[in-house]
C-alpha cells in the first residue's frame, strides 16, 4: 500500500484479531473463520483513514463478531470514518453514527442514527396493575390501550412527531390520573422505545 511496515501495528492488528498464535500459518490451512480474519487484517494493515467494511460478520462465527465490533470501536475511536454494510440491523444500531436504509436498491433514507430513533421511532408505556382487570374501562377508551393475555398489564403506543406534549409528560400526567380515577390501581410502570430493526420493518413495508 506504499508505506512501510509498521510491525507494533501489525502485531497488536494480529492480536486483536486473534490471530497472533497463527501469524506464520499457511492461509490455505487456516478455517472459514480465520481466512475472513486475515481478510480484515490485510484492509486494516496499512491503518487507513477511511475504511469499507462490506458483510463483515456475515456467516462467521460469535467469537469473531465479538471481535469484530470490539475492534471497530477501537477504529473509531482512533478517528477513522468506517463505511459498513450489514444485514445485521443490531449491530447497525449499536455501533453506527449514521445510518443509511437501502431496499431493492434504493436509499431509503439517510441520517444520524440518533434522529432516526427520536422521529421515526414509536414509544410505549406499559402499566403494570395489581389486580388483573376483565377489561378496560369505558372510560379509557379514548387512549388505545392495549390489555395483555394476563389482564395485568396495559400498553399504551404514541407517536413522538405527532404530539410532542406526551414526551413533556403532560398527556402521560393525565393518562395515569384517568387510570387512576377509574380505579384501578398500579405497582409499576415502565416505557420502551422502537428498536432500530422495527424501524427499518416499518420503512419496508410502506414501499409498494
Amino acid at each position: 500500500f506504499g508505506k512501510k511496515p509498521d510491525e507494533a501495528h501489525i502485531e497488536q492488528l494480529l492480536k486483536d484479531l486473534s490471530l497472533w498464535d497463527k501469524r506464520s500459518s499457511e492461509i490455505l490451512a487456516l478455517s472459514g473463520g480465520m481466512k475472513r480474519r486475515v481478510l480484515i487484517g490485510k484492509a486494516l494493515s496499512h491503518e487507513p483513514i477511511i475504511l469499507f467494511l462490506d458483510e463483515p460478520t456475515a456467516g462467521v462465527d460469535v467469537e469473531l463478531r465479538k471481535d469484530m465490533w470490539l475492534l471497530v470501536r477501537k477504529l473509531q475511536k482512533a478517528g477513522v470514518t468506517i463505511i459498513l454494510t450489514t444485514h445485521y440491523i443490531d449491530e447497525a444500531e449499536e455501533i453506527a453514527d449514521r445510518v443509511g436504509v437501502i431496499n431493492n436498491g434504493e436509499l431509503l433514507l439517510i441520517d444520524d442514527k440518533k434522529n432516526i430513533m427520536h422521529t421515526l421511532g414509536k414509544k410505549q408505556m406499559t402499566i403494570e396493575l395489581t389486580e388483573p382487570v376483565s377489561e378496560i374501562p369505558d372510560s379509557l377508551s379514548c387512549w388505545a390501550l392495549e390489555l395483555s393475555e394476563d389482564k395485568k398489564q396495559l400498553t399504551y403506543t404514541y407517536d413522538p412527531r405527532q404530539n410532542e406534549k406526551i414526551d413533556s409528560g403532560s398527556k402521560i400526567d393525565v393518562l395515569l390520573q384517568a387510570v387512576s380515577d377509574a380505579g384501578l390501581s398500579l405497582s409499576d410502570i415502565n416505557t420502551s422505545q422502537s428498536s432500530l430493526e422495527e424501524i427499518f420493518v416499518s420503512l419496508v413495508n410502506k414501499k409498494p
